[in-house]
């Protein structure tokens, strides 16, 4: 008992909910709330690709399945027959899809130079040359052009009568039948392909400008490099993946966008010398009305695609490697 007039003890409240520390959870764990978000964090990557990759599914390889299946069966009267390798038989012997397949290896041939290009002046453009602003939106322009428009501009303009003809003319240079001399109509279509075309891989060369560290270029210069060591050892080697994505996406546009000019331009002439597969294709399908020997050509097609594609990219790994 305390002792009388001295103020009372206050005695200790005691510890409540409030007072008691709270529980932390267990290590690894973070509770039910924070479980949840880390599985929606993990699964959202899938949740985005679903739709891409169920596009892919549904637009792209199940109609390459069906295609790949119906090249087996027959045309005609064996419409729907299995035929085993008879369409494959028959396009190996049509001098036509020859043309066509060694066309193809022309275009391997001339890809360098239509990667070269678009990679050059990108490299002008970087560096900052006089102009490089209304060059970076001139050299784009023609991209934007319909295959159709760009054919028939250049079919008036190589013309025997036309206006390069008559240019030449002046320089004392016989006329040039551009889109009917064999030996050089499929390198005139392919001029123009590139010239309508290299837009595109221009802004991804810019892009991958983009990415390279200013330090090695400048350390470079300093160390007095010139411009062709540049481009060797510093640009080259930086841009490397993105010359990867250039070349495969040249290739793919070259053997599949191309209808449309030779279309215009020559419709696989003279004497068929023009033809590549993508033009074979449609004949067959929308001329002949041979869909099932069209699914067989367009497999092989594929299978170009391939074995072209997967070769430029070993090869340019390997010339990284080496460099």
């Amino acid at each position: 008992m305390p002792a009388h007039g001295s103020p009372p003890t206050a005695r200790p409240a005691p510890a409540g909910p409030a007072a008691r520390p709270a529980r932390r959870p267990a290590r690894g764990t973070g509770g039910p709330r924070y479980g949840a978000g880390r599985r929606a964090e993990r699964l959202a990557p899938y949740v985005l690709l679903a739709p891409a990759v169920l596009i892919l599914l549904v637009l792209r390889l199940y109609p390459l399945l069906l295609g790949v299946n119906y090249s087996f069966t027959g045309d005609g009267e064996r419409d729907g027959q299995p035929v085993g390798l008879d369409n494959y038989t028959e396009l190996w012997q049509d001098p036509l899809f020859r043309t066509a397949l060694e066309n193809v290896g022309l275009l391997v041939l001339l890809l360098p130079v239509a990667v070269a290009i678009p990679g050059l002046l990108a490299t002008f453009i970087h560096l900052r040359v006089p102009g490089h602003r209304l060059y970076r939106g001139v050299y784009f322009f023609p991209a934007v052009l319909s295959p159709v428009i760009v054919g028939a501009i250049f079919t008036l303009l190589l013309a025997i009568d036309g206006p390069l003809n008559s240019g030449l003319g002046h320089l004392g240079i016989g006329p040039v039948d551009w889109l009917g001399d064999p030996d050089i109509a499929l390198f005139t279509v392919v001029g123009v392909h590139i010239w309508a075309t290299f837009g595109m891989a221009l802004v991804v060369f810019l892009a991958g400008f983009s990415t390279l560290d200013p330090s090695l270029q400048d350390a470079a210069r300093v160390d007095g490099a010139s411009l062709p060591q540049l481009i060797r050892h510093v640009i080259v080697p930086g841009l490397s993946r993105t010359i990867q994505f250039v070349v495969v996406t040249t290739m793919i546009g070259m053997l599949t966008s191309m209808f449309g000019l030779l279309y215009v331009m020559t419709s696989g002439g003279p004497e068929g010398s023009t033809y590549l597969p993508e033009y074979y294709i449609w004949i067959q399908q929308g001329q002949l009305n041979r869909p099932a020997l069209a699914s067989a050509a367009s497999t092989v097609l594929f299978a170009v695609m391939l074995v072209v594609g997967f070769a430029q990219i070993a090869l340019l790994r390997r010339s990284g490697r080496e460099s």
